[in-house]
């Protein structure tokens, strides 16, 4: 039986909205940080909408260019000789992504602990909050969408709030304050008790609200009226083969090039851990708990980036920013995100002039909101009770994200759980309690090498003319380091009086590992 695919389109064309007001800033700031063309991230936003929407198996993820790109895309086009070689470099990038889905390479995103996810989406909400308030009083020094420390115009993250105070826009303010005040009324139980509200996307209020103020200070010539570089900018076409012609294609011949090859295969792995990241993220947010199959993420990302590359786009991912806003605009179904794509196109195709009059402060505004929704203090409180060794990677993750960027942060995150990880497994392996000159040894799950220098301190430990139990009936694994240390000590024991057993639940694989001296 066939399930209908507009079942839930009363909740994922608001959704939609919302992500395409979300998405287009985004699109143009990560094109203009690489250094591309301004339409080309717009193709990748729209691709990776319709596209990528149909082919993905998840509900709730939304791909586009991504910022964690920017720097390797803004490299390859300097090096590259042409923008059609590097559209070549996106085109087998998409060839190496169906090569990893096709071998499951999509399992990698599994390893990744709970508390390093957790911690990636509080770090994202963070930097947005950060990287968008000088957006939010018309300081735009610096792209829309930009997530790392270290930004395209020299400052970084903390800097940049410094710098913002001496530059405000009163025009752009006091659109970010009526945006804001829009979507907080908006998240008010009294709103929410409104069935119409639910129709209409408080962001796309806040955005309207916005436009029509920035229209009123222009329109009365007032001195703090916001000019044209606070405000969107699509690229306009005068005609019809004015927008075909700002798409484009690849060079097949650079192909011949290893610079393309390279690239492409360093943006094929950043671009499939990125969304592996990404869908682990969304899962968890998703109300329903729905499971991405990763690797048909990653064969619908190898498709997308195909595609785009072919017809001038940016190399896409799936993305936080982006899908956080579905999920917390009520998206149900993958409807959204192709709506978005569909939208978005249409936009750019028919009313470029007017998306251009909406001012960065609004859309600043709703990015502020989706991070605060990310990034709430009750996710703090939770690890916090769950205990330091989920506490601290959690919050490792944040920080290091904060001050370098996401693959580099969920790496710093994975080593820390890992150091938690060998910590417990070190404490828990064995037991080791006496009752007067009797003593047990009980070795419990799997016993690596990292328990030996333990093994051998509780076992110097035990006196002489004692007697010793040893209980291996629960343990999976023991070392073969472990087996040796212990066989070492019996050696000693016999000189020291010291009687060695084995309790009769173990005793047969005990016998077989340890040389004692049981009767």
């Amino acid at each position: 039986m066939k399930t209908n695919p507009f079942r839930s389109i009363g909740a994922d064309f608001p959704a939609s909205i919302v992500v395409l007001l979300v998405a287009i800033p985004l699109c143009l700031g990560i094109a203009l940080g690489s250094n591309a063309p301004l339409f080309s991230g717009l193709i990748a936003g729209i691709v990776g909408g319709v596209v990528i929407g149909i082919l993905s198996g998840s509900q709730l993820s939304v791909s586009g260019p991504a910022a964690g790109l920017t720097v390797i895309v803004a490299g390859g086009i300097a090096t590259l000789p042409s923008w059609e070689a590097f559209l070549m470099a996106v085109v087998l990038a998409g060839v190496f992504q169906i090569i990893f889905g096709s071998i499951r390479a999509g399992i990698i995103g599994d390893y990744v602990p709970n508390a390093v996810i957790k911690g990636m989406l509080a770090a994202i909400g963070i930097i947005l909050i950060l990287k968008q308030l000088p957006h939010l009083v018309g300081y735009d020094e610096d792209f829309l969408g930009d997530e790392s420390f270290q930004q395209a115009d020299h400052e970084n993250t903390f800097s940049e709030l410094i710098h913002m105070m001496g530059a405000l826009q009163m025009g752009a303010v006091l659109v970010g304050i009526l945006s804001m005040l829009v979507l907080i009324i908006w998240e008010r139980p009294f709103m929410k008790k409104m069935s119409w509200s639910k129709l209409v996307p408080g962001p796309l209020v806040a955005v309207l609200v916005g436009t029509f103020a920035h229209l009123i200070l222009r329109n009365t010539g007032s001195a703090h009226s916001i000019q044209p570089e606070h405000l969107v900018q699509i690229p306009v076409a005068s005609s019809f083969t004015g927008f075909i012609g700002l798409f484009s294609s690849p060079d097949f011949s650079s192909i011949a090039l290893s610079e393309v090859w390279v690239l492409a295969i360093t943006l094929a792995l950043v671009a499939s851990l990125e969304t592996l990241l990404s869908i682990e993220a969304v899962d968890k947010i998703d109300p329903h708990k729905r499971i991405t199959p990763p690797n048909r993420e990653l064969l619908a990302q190898g498709a997308g980036n195909m595609l785009s590359g072919l017809i001038g786009g940016l190399p896409v991912t799936s993305v936080i920013v982006r899908s956080s806003a579905n999920v917390n605009s009520g998206g149900e179904t993958k409807l959204s995100a192709i709506l978005h794509g569909v939208m978005l196109f249409l936009c750019v195709a028919l009313i470029p002039g007017v998306l251009n009059n909406i001012p960065l402060a609004s859309l600043a505004a709703i990015l502020i909101f989706t991070g605060y929704k990310l990034a709430k203090i009750t996710l703090f409180r939770e690890f916090w009770s769950k205990g330091m060794d989920q506490f601290v990677p959690f919050v490792v993750t944040i920080v290091a994200i904060l001050f370098t960027d996401l693959l580099i942060g969920v790496c710093i995150g994975i080593g820390i759980s890992i150091i938690f990880l060998l910590r417990t497994n070190f404490h828990s392996a064995i037991m080791i309690v006496h009752d007067g000159d009797n003593y047990l040894l009980r070795f419990r799950k799997s016993v690596s090498f990292l328990n030996k220098p333990l093994i051998k301190k509780e076992l110097r430990k035990i006196p002489s003319n004692s007697h010793l139990i040893i209980d291996t009936a629960m343990s999976d694994f023991i070392d073969m380091d472990v087996i040796d240390t212990v066989n070492e000590f019996l050696v000693s024991a016999r000189d020291r009086n010291i009687t060695v057993s084995m309790d009769k639940h173990g005793q047969r694989r005990s016998q077989a590992f340890f040389q004692t001296n049981d009767n």
